[in-house]
């Protein structure tokens, strides 16, 4: 049995998680607009933030990155990013699984997009109980997923 866990990430993960966006989301990113390195690497250095990310472990060795935002009713997953050779070993399946329940626990909605050409990721989030709720992006290349969190008074 993996033992996953998550730590905080910091300034000296920003080459990590550039390398792991890499590797975990390069072909896809590739379909949609074409891997363009430095473009990449402007974009990563626009949107990593140490204070909002934490580092997935698996038995101890970093195997990707999380990224979550708590607002007062609804809890978004901005990312989620796994090596490709930990994926499949239900280590994302795992963190998902955690955050429905917090959503639940809490009564939040959790919402996420994942890029429509991204069958793999949106065939998972299905599977746990997400639902599609709207296309968007140019070409609506997005869609924006859904889980209700279970409350007393939506029970």
């Amino acid at each position: 049995m993996t033992t996953i866990g998550l730590r905080p990430a910091t300034d000296a993960d920003y080459e990590f998680c550039f390398q792991l966006h890499k590797a975990a989301m390069g072909d896809v990113v590739a379909a949609i607009w074409g891997w363009d390195e430095q473009d990449q690497r402007d974009h990563h250095a626009h949107v990593f933030d140490p204070a909002n990310t934490r580092i997935v472990t698996a038995d101890g060795a970093d195997v990707g990155m999380l990224s979550v935002d708590h607002g007062p009713t609804e809890i978004y997953l901005g990312r989620i990013e796994i090596l490709p050779e930990y994926q499949g070993r239900g280590i994302g399946t795992h963190l998902i699984t955690e955050l429905l329940r917090q959503a639940d626990r809490q009564g939040h909605d959790l919402v996420l997009d994942v890029l429509a050409v991204n069958h793999r990721a949106h065939a998972l989030y299905r599977r746990l109980g997400l639902r599609d709720v709207e296309r968007h992006g140019d070409g609506d290349i997005k869609i924006r997923m859904r889980y209700r969190g279970r409350t007393d008074d939506r029970v």
